[in-house]
């Protein structure tokens, strides 16, 4: 089964974006659970995965950074950006900068190839939009959240 961005009755689609290195990534609105500043992150230190704690749930972090660039993050400080999966699993992203909101309009937003997602390590994007943000014309890749796990 495809992931498919969900029609809606308006011509757009709120993102909220973030910078990673020299990507930009976006995830849907409606699975964002929240934003928080990080906290500490308990892994093995080996992989690209860990846990942490927010709102007294456990949460499973994927530093993306790690994963799609093979170089942990370089900081400490920044953000969480957490995601909720169809099964209702909470997932931590962190970045360093704060994530925007943005309004796509969605003739704007392509579904990636399966051959790309298959084959590249965007795998975990489902679909590709061009936004004009603060002056400059991004190319971001929204995250299937099911992907990430």
């Amino acid at each position: 089964m495809k992931n498919r961005i969900p029609i809606r009755t308006t011509d757009t689609l709120r993102l909220v974006i973030m910078g990673l290195g020299k990507l930009t990534l976006a995830c849907r609105i409606e699975t964002l659970y929240k934003v928080v500043n990080r906290s500490q992150i308990h892994s093995s230190g080996t992989g690209y995965t860990g846990i942490t704690y927010i709102d007294n749930h456990a949460v499973g972090v994927v530093d993306l950074h790690q994963k799609l660039f093979n170089v942990p993050l370089p900081t400490k400080a920044g953000y969480f950006v957490v995601v909720r999966s169809s099964t209702s699993e909470l997932i931590a992203i962190p970045i360093t900068t704060s994530p925007n909101l943005v309004d796509v309009q969605r003739e704007r937003i392509r579904v990636l190839p399966d051959f790309y997602r298959q084959s590249d390590t965007l795998g975990i994007a489902s679909h590709v939009a061009r936004i004009s943000h603060e002056d400059e014309t991004l190319t971001a890749f929204i995250i299937d959240e099911n992907a990430l796990r």
